[in-house]
C-alpha cells in the first residue's frame, strides 16, 4: 500500500513540476486560457486533482488546496484566510488515541505505530495552522494593511483580523488538557505529545494572540483618526468648491476666539528675576540691601551699652592635605598625560610613597570608583587577583592596573 501512495505522490509531482506554467496561470489570473493548451493536459491536471472546474460554464481553476500550499510557499498576502477548526481536529486526535491504545493492549504493534505516527502528524499539523495564522496575522499586521489603498478597506481588515483573533481564541477554549492527560495515561508517549508538546505551543499562541490583539486595537485606532482627519479635509475641499469666494474670518479681531484658533503661546513671558546673570550682580545688591535698611528702621530698638572687646591673635590653623588622596591624584594625571598602562606599586616604588602598599592601593580603586561615570568610562582598570590561601573564596587583590582608554 506504502509503495501505490508513494508513486501516485510521484506521479502529482511530476505533473505539478511539468505543467507549473498552467497551474501559476490559474493561481495569477484565477483561470486558465484553456485555448492555450490540450484538452488532454487538462484532463490529466483535472484527474489529478490540481484543476476543477465549478460547473459547465465556468473556467478551470486550481484546487483550493494546491491554492493554499502556493500561498504559503510564496507568502502572498492575499492569504487571509485562518484555518482554526480545532474541534474536529480534537475529536480526531481523541479517536486515534482510543486506536492506538487498543492496538498496544492487543499487541498490535505494527498497527499501533501506524496510529501514533497518524497522531503525530495530525497533532504537529494543528500546532502548525495554529501557528500560521499567528504569523499571518503578524505579517499583515507589519505591513499596516498595505495590500489595500483607502482607510475605510484597511479598517474592514483590521476588523476582519479581529474577529479572526476572536475566532482562534474561541477555538482554543477547547483545549480541555486534563482530558487529555487522562486520554494519555501513563504512556509515555501520550504524554509528551498531547500534554507536553501540546501545552508548550498552545501557551506560546495564547501569548501571540494577546500581542497581536493589543497591536490591532492600536492600529484600529489610528486609522480612525486618519478617517477623521481625512473626512474633515473633503468636507472642507467641498466647502471650497461650492463656495469659492469663501474668505476665512479674521478671528484674532474679535473679542472672543474659539478655543480652536486660541493656541498660541503668551509672547511676554512672565517676569523672573535672573539670579545668574553677572550683570545684574550690582543692581540686586543694591536692592537687596534697600530692603535690610528698610526692616532697620521698622525693626528699631535702642542699642545696648558698648561693651570692651578685647582682640587676641587668633592661633594659626593649618590645614593638613590629604596627602595619599593628592598622590592619588598625580597617578591619575600620570597616565592622563602618558596615555601608558601603569601598574599603582610600580608607581609606588617609582615615587618611593610612604603610604602602606594595601592603603594605597585600596585609594587607588577608592579614586576610580569615586569618578563621575561619564570620566569613568575614559579610563580602564585590571586588578591582579589570588586567591587566599587558607580561606576558599576569598579574594586577594595583589595589584592593580590603570590606563587612559
Amino acid at each position: 500500500m506504502k509503495d501505490n501512495i508513494t508513486q501516485a505522490g510521484q506521479k502529482l509531482l511530476r505533473a505539478m513540476a511539468r505543467h507549473s506554467d498552467i497551474i501559476m496561470q490559474a493561481y495569477v489570473k484565477g483561470a486558465v486560457d484553456e485555448s492555450l493548451y490540450s484538452s488532454q493536459v487538462l484532463e490529466n491536471l483535472q484527474n489529478l486533482g490540481i484543476l476543477w472546474r465549478p460547473d459547465i460554464e465556468s473556467d478551470l481553476r486550481l484546487r483550493r488546496i494546491v491554492r493554499a500550499l502556493l500561498e504559503e510557499g510564496l507568502s502572498d498576502e492575499r492569504n487571509r484566510q485562518v484555518d482554526a477548526n480545532i474541534g474536529s481536529a480534537l475529536a480526531k486526535v481523541t479517536t486515534l488515541v482510543a486506536h492506538y491504545k487498543e492496538a498496544c493492549n492487543k499487541h498490535r504493534f505494527t498497527e499501533a505505530e501506524s496510529h501514533f505516527a497518524d497522531l503525530t502528524e495530525l497533532t504537529y499539523a494543528m500546532i502548525d495552522s495554529l501557528k500560521q495564522g499567528v504569523r499571518g496575522l503578524w505579517s499583515r499586521i507589519h505591513k499596516e494593511f498595505g495590500y489595500v489603498a483607502s482607510i475605510d478597506a484597511k479598517i474592514r481588515e483590521n476588523q476582519l483580523a479581529q474577529q479572526q483573533v476572536t475566532d482562534i481564541l474561541s477555538q482554543l477554549e477547547m483545549f480541555h488538557f486534563d482530558n487529555l492527560a487522562q486520554e494519555a495515561g501513563s504512556n509515555r508517549d501520550l504524554r509528551r505529545l498531547l500534554v507536553v508538546t501540546l501545552q508548550s505551543n498552545f501557551a506560546a499562541v495564547t501569548q501571540e494572540l494577546s500581542l497581536v490583539q493589543a497591536r490591532l486595537n492600536e492600529l484600529l485606532g489610528r486609522f480612525r483618526e486618519f478617517q477623521g482627519r481625512t473626512r474633515l479635509l473633503k468636507g472642507f475641499v467641498l466647502h471650497i468648491e461650492q463656495q469659492p469666494d469663501y474668505n476665512p474670518q479674521n478671528y484674532a479681531k474679535h473679542s472672543q476666539v474659539p478655543s480652536v484658533f486660541n493656541q498660541a503661546q503668551a509672547i511676554i513671558q512672565p517676569a523672573a528675576i535672573d539670579v545668574r546673570n553677572a550683570n545684574h550682580e550690582a543692581d540686586l545688591a543694591q536692592i537687596v540691601g534697600r530692603i535690610k535698611a528698610i526692616l532697620h528702621l521698622r525693626n528699631h530698638t535702642p542699642q545696648a551699652a558698648a561693651q570692651t572687646v578685647k582682640i587676641e591673635q587668633s592661633q594659626p590653623v593649618e590645614l593638613i592635605e590629604n596627602k595619599i588622596r593628592r598622590c592619588v591624584e598625580d597617578y591619575f594625571c600620570r597616565i592622563i598625560d602618558t596615555g601608558e598602562r601603569l601598574s599603582a606599586l610600580d608607581y609606588h616604588i617609582e615615587h618611593q610613597l610612604e603610604f602602606d602598599h594595601e592603603a594605597w592601593i585600596y585609594q587607588v580603586i577608592g579614586g576610580y570608583e569615586a569618578l563621575p561615570s561619564n570620566d569613568k568610562a575614559y579610563f580602564g582598570l585590571e586588578k591582579s587577583i589570588k586567591d587566599h590561601p587558607q580561606f576558599n573564596g576569598n579574594k586577594i587583590i595583589e595589584d592593580v592596573s590603570l590606563w587612559f582608554s
